[in-house]
């Protein structure tokens, strides 16, 4: 178990919720050997789903020199994969403005309309009881593969992406630092959450809803419940990146939106 953090000051928060999110992009790299590359100065994942998020570069320092030669082979390695975008991440001790001018070179984009949010564990207010809600682990790859395809199509993705959200679980593990949730409701799969423990901190991810499901308050559930648990296990501070969907889910749990997740994305021609 990593070292828990107990600084619970806006600046350490805000560095908290983007530290997270790189701790989780160096767990999936590590978790996909056959494209691993990471060094003290990248890491670089491709990973199953053809989605920008999970196929990438976390830069932890601000450019020098070699870096326009770094970017010019991953545009090439990506394009070889056949990936159609990926997004290009900073660790949270390095500026943006760092990176932009050389990224804006090669034709990266800026993005930083995704909300990050924390709460103080102690702080988190409980979920209203949905009525035939139960959030069970996901312990098995049958349970995993039911996960997959709630996700999916809670998520709104292709339905081709199926397998490949479930080879990305399956191999981000079912152990620590990852834990599924699975919510059923009436005995029926309905609902979806991750959490993630790194940096220090407890990041919720994979919070999705059956769109028939909806409006009964089983956002606010799954994401409770991990969160009590993390409590429950002694960590201080939770942490998320919000859609606009789930905001003022987030916001009624106690989460406070404390600043943008920037990232720099590249689409290939």
């Amino acid at each position: 178990m990593n070292d828990i953090q107990t600084d619970l000051s806006e600046n350490a928060l805000v560095a908290a919720i983007r530290a997270n999110l790189c701790e989780f992009y160096r767990h999936l790299n590590r978790s996909f050997p056959e494209t691993y590359f990471e060094n003290e100065k990248f890491t670089r994942w491709c990973a199953s789903i053809a989605h920008p998020w999970f196929n990438g570069v976390l830069s932890s320092l601000s450019p020098e020199k070699g870096a326009e030669a770094f970017i010019e082979e991953t545009i090439l390695y990506f394009r070889g994969k056949g990936i159609g975008a990926f997004t290009w991440w900073m660790d949270p001790s390095i500026p943006s403005a760092d990176w932009q001018p050389v990224l804006a070179k090669y034709g990266f984009n800026y993005s930083d309309d995704t909300p990050g949010m924390a709460v103080n564990l102690k702080m988190l207010s409980n979920s209203q009881a949905v009525d035939g809600l139960e959030l069970r682990v996901v312990a098995d790859e049958e349970t995993l593969r039911t996960w997959a395809h709630i996700f999916t199509t809670g998520y709104g993705l292709p339905v081709e992406w199926e397998p490949a959200v479930y080879d990305l679980q399956a191999r981000l593990g079912l152990g620590f630092p990852i834990r599924n949730y699975l919510g059923y409701l009436n005995g029926e799969p309905a609902a979806t959450s991750s959490i993630f423990f790194g940096a220090g901190v407890a990041g919720i991810y994979s919070v999705a809803t059956l769109p028939e499901a909806r409006g009964k308050g089983i956002g606010a559930a799954v994401t409770f419940r991990p969160l009590h648990n993390a409590r429950e296990m002694g960590y201080r501070i939770g942490v998320l990146q919000s859609s606009e969907l789930g905001y003022n889910v987030y916001k009624k749990l106690g989460f406070r939106h404390l600043c943008q997740i920037e990232y720099f994305h590249l689409t290939l021609h």
